[in-house]
């Protein structure tokens, strides 16, 4: 048995319970986790803005040590320390014969299946996506495990995971910020923080950090952030007044609502680009009129766990982290137990502070 944190119903407050967990088949792995990043997609899966098969094990972003594999496992072993990858590509759809692994049509197949059971009555319980890291142990596809780089400390490593990789990605590969170029992030959470310190690797020169909150400013400085706006009706103006009346090159939405997307936009300069990361509800409509569409020359694009190949990518991160370019640490403003996700969850509702961390 282990301890793990529940999903009974969308909607419904998380139960912090026992689960059983089977032994590693064949192509799976056993995870101890070091720690679990609560993320925003999270919350978002409790209250119904993305679905997946409930009751669930929710937790996506996590890093540990195998414990056990299923036959046919031969990339990882016992005592191997690993990242978890959410959302593994199949290698064989459409979007990954493109070498678009990020938008992989079967990346959340495993989310139907059966993870564990209850320890209390033997329900059945799935895995959220995919991993069910808000768990002392987990039990994954192999697909999902991937072997951490030398040099990067366990427990924070679980913010590769998810926050780091789409803070990243979304900055150097949907937007493809360069040298000198001015950069607005919005919303400084988990995935904004990692997008900031993204940006200033990328040697962006003005780097705007926009959030609701006061209190975010020294973080967000402490990320990269050379300038910090509190969002208003004003912010696009504001961020026009820094930038020679131009507005910045690139802007990365963090947030997920049209309010926070249409700012973005308007806070572009002419032919700029808006990377939108955050996840917003069916309910959040965004409206541009056609003339402004060919007058002011903008892209406007989505933007999928950074656009990134998981297996590529942290062995990049890692060089970084290495380097002292990259702080994983100074994305984490808590470290809590399983017992204090729904406090994270009323936090990030808040707009309190950057990411929570799970630490077993």
């Amino acid at each position: 048995m282990v301890r793990a944190a529940v999903l009974p119903a969308v909607g419904a407050p998380l139960e912090i319970t026992e689960i059983d967990l089977p032994e590693p088949g064949p192509g799976q792995v056993r995870v101890r986790l070091a720690a679990a990043g609560v993320c925003h997609s999270d919350l978002s899966l409790s209250n119904g803005t993305m679905r997946v098969p409930v009751p669930a094990v929710l937790g996506h972003e996590g890093a540990g040590t195998v414990v056990a594999v299923g036959e046919g496992v031969t990339h990882v072993a016992p005592g191997a320390e690993v990242v978890l990858n959410w959302a593994p590509s199949c290698g064989s759809c459409h979007a990954c014969s493109l070498g678009e692994v990020w938008l992989c049509a079967n990346a959340l197949n495993g989310a139907a299946d059966i993870h564990a059971r209850r320890s209390s009555d033997g329900s059945d319980l799935h895995p959220g996506l995919n991993v069910a890291a808000f768990a002392e142990e987990t039990v994954v596809a192999a697909s999902c495990v991937l072997p951490l780089p030398e040099g990067v400390p366990l427990t924070d490593a679980a913010l590769l995971g998810c926050a780091v990789l789409t803070g990243y990605g979304a900055v150097h590969h949907s937007a493809q910020v360069g040298p000198g170029e001015t950069v607005a992030v919005y919303g400084v959470g988990g995935v904004g923080l990692a997008a900031l310190q993204s940006a200033r690797i990328a040697g962006a020169g003005r780097i705007v950090a926009v959030d609701v909150s006061h209190e975010k400013e020294e973080l967000a400085r402490g990320a990269g952030a050379t300038d910090y706006v509190v969002a208003s009706e004003t912010t696009a103006r504001e961020i026009r007044g820094l930038t020679d009346k131009q507005g910045v090159d690139v802007a990365i939405e963090c947030v997920g609502r049209a309010s926070t997307i249409r700012t973005a936009w308007d806070s572009t300069r002419r032919g700029g680009r808006t990377t939108v990361v955050g996840i917003g509800g069916k309910d959040q409509q965004v409206t541009f009129n056609a003339l402004e569409i060919f007058h002011w020359g903008r892209t406007l694009a989505g933007c999928v766990y950074g656009n990134s190949d998981p297996a590529k990518d942290l062995p990049v991160l890692a060089e970084h982290i290495r380097a002292g370019r990259l702080d994983l640490g100074a994305l984490v403003t808590e470290r809590i137990g399983l017992d204090g996700i729904p406090a994270a969850f009323e936090n990030m509702l808040a707009g309190r502070g950057g990411r929570a961390l799970v630490v077993f």
